[in-house]
């Protein structure tokens, strides 16, 4: 068990000393809202039970009985909350004994610092994740697959056919594909665009796209379609913390799509062991991260 002595700090210990640095920085506002609805639990797991229900009406000939059809259990995708955290020693000699700013360390600034990364980071890793075959949901697949399984058969796509990294050709096949989405029975449901997700180093490319009022990269004097039609009413958002650069999301008004549970929030705790008088300091938090519809996403692989 690691305890940060004087020894470990020792030129902290001299009054010469200005300024400590590196162990906290100012903070981005929260991503992973910006990609993720959350809510509150207070279960050991949460579950969301698919539905398929019904097909289009068929034609009723005079006189002739009507036609009844079956709502079945569609695929569950359950939740399940990890408890994650982190924490520190430090000897009473080390909070007596050091000096100036180095006492900030008694905050613990440094651990919410790693708490709150820690949360961006697993929400990153669904949208990371979401176009590799192991990280599976409740229907089998990954979040965006081009076959994912109907319950009353056949399959259907939340992911583009073709590998492409953000152009105007692509948003606009985007703009299509997620316009035609239908239930499990193959009825069309109304679904649009809200959001489009990039890496943080995609955002200039993004904007010029969605913004110029004439076609971009095109000498045509044309308008702007992407940006006149207000595809994405909710505009770009740059992700710091997704480590793809080239892959591309788009997140939709369909509901129950992107979910984070919050079973436990954020919470420091500090306590003092008796016979050591060392401090010890800790934080802990409990979610979990996914999606439930997967209409509620649209991905596109890279194509770089």
């Amino acid at each position: 068990m690691a305890v940060m002595t004087t020894a470990a700090f020792a030129k902290f210990m001299w009054p010469g000393v200005n300024s400590a640095y590196g162990m906290s920085y100012k903070e981005y506002p929260l991503e992973y809202p910006n990609f993720f609805k959350t809510y509150n639990s207070t279960k050991n797991y949460e579950e969301d039970q698919g539905l398929s229900g019904f097909g289009q009406a068929i034609e009723k000939p005079e006189g002739t009985a009507i036609t009844y059809d079956d709502a079945t259990q569609a695929f569950v995708d359950r939740y399940t909350h990890v408890t994650y955290g982190l924490g520190f020693i430090v000897t009473r000699e080390n909070i007596e004994d050091w000096v100036g700013p180095g006492k900030a360390i008694n905050k613990a600034t440094a651990l919410g610092h790693s708490m709150r990364n820690t949360e961006e980071t697993l929400g990153s890793l669904v949208l990371d994740r979401s176009f590799t075959s192991t990280y599976s949901y409740g229907d089998g697949k990954e979040l965006c697959a081009t076959d994912h399984p109907n319950q009353a058969g056949g399959t259907w796509s939340n992911e583009a056919a073709t590998a492409s990294d953000l152009s105007e050709a692509a948003i606009e096949q985007a703009f299509t594909d997620i316009g035609l989405f239908k239930d499990d029975r193959g009825l069309q449901i109304p679904v649009n665009a809200k959001k489009l997700i990039v890496h943080y180093s995609g955002l200039p490319n993004a904007h010029r796209l969605l913004h110029a009022k004439l076609r971009p990269t095109t000498s045509d004097n044309d308008p702007n379609w992407t940006k006149d039609s207000g595809m994405f009413p909710e505009g770009v958002f740059g992700s710091h913390f997704t480590s793809d650069v080239d892959s591309w999301w788009i997140i939709t008004d369909c509901p129950n799509g992107m979910k984070h549970y919050s079973r436990r929030k954020p919470e420091f705790k500090i306590d003092d062991d008796f016979d050591t008088e060392n401090s010890k300091f800790k934080a802990t938090f409990r979610s979990s991260y996914g999606c439930t519809d997967k209409r509620g996403i649209y991905g596109v692989v890279g194509a770089s």
